[in-house]
């Protein structure tokens, strides 16, 4: 009887050898509780035929181990990213364990023209040769499955047509410590590299999606926040848009301003054309955010800002529920309402919203969040000669909140909170995508303007979950100042209005993950006031070193252009501006010598405007995550089914909103069990198009799965992801 032929990743033939795979699953399976190599075996199932590809016996056997993590068997997600890992450099090098050197790997990179040539110009050989004594492979290893298939499919370079990767993660981390740091002096910058590998590579540091995926490529765009604030003209709206162009196509999110913008029937030219309003210019530039998918890395996002007493507010409110069409809907774009204390007063009371085109009322978009716009507001709405609309403030803030909870994509801006707690001097008007940065801005009257302002900001977090001590936070502050800080001398500007701002304010923002990790290393939970006291000095020790590790550097390299402009060239420092309610909470004492770090302040400057910033790391629950109810750890699917719903063709068909259950279910809070009688569905941002033979396009998530024909006449599951551009999908 013949062998079964296999087919390798280079195109040569060979004969099956099953001990090969037996000795791959076993390493994966190596040193982990808890796993069995048969099992992974047993449960994919592989049926081998002639001429059957590696590749394929290994997408089976990651599949496989994937399927069997469960709360039982948590480390088969480390089977399963082992498995992924050993793919990875089959592909690459063609052996699982021995890896290239370091310089020859860059080499081989540039020669392919996707990492940045100018690279092995920043160091000598002999540097090179010290930093990959510096790599540490076995890190690799660190990855969950879900981690690791999240690096390969977003963050490691690769021809994004065909999915080819060429690096490694430990590759990527040392490539952008390396080119970070490029710049510091001969005689450090190894030591810093070497620190920043070990804290990012270790995950002790967190980096967003334009670092990750761009440092070391030829893409120099690592803001993950743009912030354009839209004027009235329409010169202003196209370069609004023509700004937001370029910096979505370089990965950022994007926080627009449009609440300048006058309301529809307003007149233009004295009256020669009449304004067609908001809506059709917020179609156009939904159209412009679509046209651009971040280098196929994400879909592209952006928060529009409008204030509460914009005449369109409340066209504005409804433009993401599913009523209506798609002329007076625009869906795609997420949504923030600047809100001031007098509008809340004003829904206490029952009182009446005055709604304006802001091209009827001079200065008061300007005045917006500072202590002249309510007296400016009131003349206004008292000025007979004003065109307005008078709305109930609470039917108002109902339907808001009533959209708010259906969509869950409308934000509010406490406009004038913003100002009071932020570090400028000047006015804040918006925010950004995630509405947890607020930053200087001013209208672009054409796309080169230097007298306009697009702010930028690059994130960074530090992973709190993993620190033993406070002490610690000082080194790991330090290392995400100086890296992001040489990241915007570093990067490109396609706008100049934004390199204006970026190198003049050097705006920073650096939050921490993993807080529950660390309130639970330090057996504490949420509802438990030692908690509350622990979170203050954490916060408060991050603030603190954060500040420290800028002031030092702006010994170094001086204090940014921007500095006079914020509160801390008068002194003014987090600790006298915070909401002092909270100090009802818990035991507020301070911990730090902030005195001697105010006078230093005051004397050489900070390097950076902001500093702080707290991102929304986390994420929604998938499908597959359980959770615990009174019958048990159940996923979305059994709960759905509990409750009377088809998961599937809820998520299939993408229908967001709340799903009332049949049969409630008790689920395990802080609290205690509670009643749920209804689940919330979001949606999911990275929704995939398949285009089949005749031509159909199906939509859908990156986890749903197509029954795939192979060639022996079997079948398999994959998920999108697994899919290649040959297969015979027999059922979706």
């Amino acid at each position: 009887m013949s062998k079964i032929k296999v087919k390798k990743r280079d195109g040569s033939i060979e004969d099956l050898n099953l001990d090969k795979l037996h000795s791959m699953v076993d390493e994966a399976c190596k040193d982990l509780t808890g796993v069995s190599a048969s099992q992974v075996e047993m449960q994919s199932g592989i049926q081998f035929y002639d001429g059957i590809e590696t590749s394929v016996i290994q997408e089976i056997l990651i599949k496989s181990a994937a399927d069997l993590i469960s709360l039982e068997a948590p480390n088969y997600q480390y089977v399963a990213a082992r498995l992924l890992l050993f793919s990875i450099r089959k592909y690459l090098y063609g052996r699982l364990y021995e890896m290239p050197r370091f310089y020859d790997h860059i080499k081989k990179c540039i020669d392919a023209e996707v990492y940045d040539s100018k690279f092995l110009t920043y160091y000598t050989e002999e540097e090179i040769d010290i930093l990959d004594s510096y790599i540490k492979h076995k890190r690799d290893y660190l990855f969950t499955y879900a981690g690791l298939r999240q690096t390969v499919d977003k963050y490691l370079i690769q021809d994004r047509s065909t999915k080819n990767v060429y690096e490694t993660p430990q590759f990527m981390y040392m490539m952008i410590a390396a080119t970070i740091f490029s710049g510091y002096p001969q005689e450090t910058r190894l030591a810093y590299v070497k620190d920043y590998y070990d804290a990012i590579s270790r995950h002790y540091i967190n980096i967003p999606t334009p670092i990750m995926a761009g440092v070391r490529s030829k893409t120099k765009q690592y803001a993950s926040c743009c912030l354009i604030d839209c004027g009235d003209s329409l010169k202003s709206i196209i370069a609004s848009d023509s700004a937001m162009m370029e910096y979505v196509s370089g990965r950022a999110g994007i926080g627009l301003n449009v609440g300048r913008i006058r309301g529809i029937g307003s007149k233009i030219r004295n009256g020669e054309v009449v304004h067609t309003g908001l809506i059709p210019f917020l179609r156009k530039f939904q159209a412009s955010l679509e046209s651009c998918h971040q280098g196929g890395i994400r879909k592209a996002s952006m928060t529009v800002v409008i204030p509460i007493w914009h005449q369109e507010i409340e066209d504005v409110i409804v433009l993401k529920n599913n009523k209506g069409n798609d002329e007076n809907r625009v869906r795609n774009i997420d949504y923030c309402i600047s809100i001031s204390k007098l509008f809340y007063e004003r829904f206490i009371q029952g009182g009446q919203i005055a709604l304006f085109s802001p091209h009827d009322v001079p200065g008061l978009y300007d005045s917006y969040g500072t202590d002249k716009f309510d007296d400016l507001y009131i003349k206004y709405e008292n000025d007979e000669t004003i065109k307005k609309k008078f709305v109930n403030a609470q039917e108002l803030f109902i339907s808001f909140l009533n959209e708010r909870s259906d969509t869950g994509r409308i934000y509010i801006l406490n406009i004038d909170h913003a100002n009071s707690h932020s570090p400028f001097l000047n006015a804040i008007h918006m925010t950004n995508l995630c509405v947890e940065i607020l930053l200087e801005t001013k209208p672009l009257i054409h796309i080169d303007d230097t007298l306009g302002r697009i702010a930028l900001c690059i994130l960074s977090c530090i992973n709190v979950g993993k620190i033993k001590n406070l002490e610690q936070l000082e080194r790991l502050c330090d290392l995400c100042v100086r890296s992001l800080d040489a990241l915007i001398d570093y990067q490109n500007y396609p706008v100049k209005a934004a390199e204006i701002a970026a190198k003049g304010s050097r705006t920073l923002g650096i939050g921490f993950i993993g807080l529950a990790h660390y309130l639970a290393k330090n057996e504490l939970s949420y509802e438990d006031p030692k908690a509350w006291e622990a979170v203050h000095r954490l916060s408060e020790s991050t603030q603190y070193y954060l500040l420290k590790a800028s002031n030092n550097l702006a010994r170094e390299k001086g204090a940014c252009d921007g500095f006079d402009r914020t509160k801390y060239s008068k002194g003014i420092l987090p600790i006298d501006t915070y909401k002092k309610d909270v100090d009802e909470i818990c035991d507020s004492t301070l911990h730090h010598d902030w005195e001697t770090l105010r006078q230093n302040i005051l004397k050489y400057g900070l390097r950076n405007c902001t500093l702080t910033a707290q991102p929304p790391t986390e994420s929604c629950l998938f499908w597959e995550h359980k959770i615990k109810t009174s019958n048990g750890f159940m996923n979305f699917h059994e709960i759905a089914e509990h409750g009377g719903l088809d998961w599937n063709e809820i998520e299939f068909n993408d229908a967001i909103g709340w799903y009332n259950l049949e049969t409630p279910i008790e689920v395990e809070t802080q609290v205690g069990y509670r009643e749920v009688d209804k689940l919330y569905f979001n949606g999911n941002k990275e929704v995939v198009s398949i285009t089949l033979e005749d031509g159909k396009v199906i939509k859908c998530t990156t986890n749903h799965r197509f029954l795939v024909k192979l060639n022996d006449g079997s079948t398999i599951w994959k998920r999108v992801y697994e899919l290649n551009e040959d297969d015979d999908i027999v059922e979706f």
